[in-house]
């Protein structure tokens, strides 16, 4: 389970992921362009979210521990099991409750359904 980020830590982790591993000098200038930022606030700032296991600083490049995805996902996780009781199904019928889903939303959810492998394949047995 990683900390959620701020809108300002978001942009932050979504420079770095979107191009690391980088120089952290790249980053300093990116974040100066992107963000507005000083160098020590970049330096801050991946501190702090080196410290949540995100990134890592080694002899001045910048690599990302966890991708994109799977922060987004362990959020996600996270928000259904703090809001929904851990349940997914509680979870969509909400969401849709405001919010038609077309048809072609529908059909890939379905697909991903249907693509996914069961109880019994993650456990190295058969379906």
């Amino acid at each position: 389970m990683y900390t959620k980020l701020g809108v300002v830590e978001s942009r932050f982790a979504d420079i770095v992921w979107s191009r690391a591993p980088l120089p952290a000098g790249e980053l300093v200038r990116l974040c100066a362009e992107e963000l507005r930022w000083k160098r020590t606030t970049t330096y801050t700032v991946l501190k702090k979210l080196s410290e949540y296991g995100l990134f890592h600083l080694e002899k001045g490049m910048v690599t990302a521990l966890v991708s994109r995805e799977d922060y987004y996902a362990s959020q996600s996780e996270q928000f259904v099991a703090e809001r929904f009781h851990g349940s997914l199904p509680a979870f969509v019928a909400a969401f849709t409750r405001k919010k038609a889903l077309s048809q072609q939303e529908v059909d890939e959810i379905r697909r991903m359904i249907d693509a996914y492998p069961g109880e019994d394949r993650r456990k190295g047995g058969k379906s």
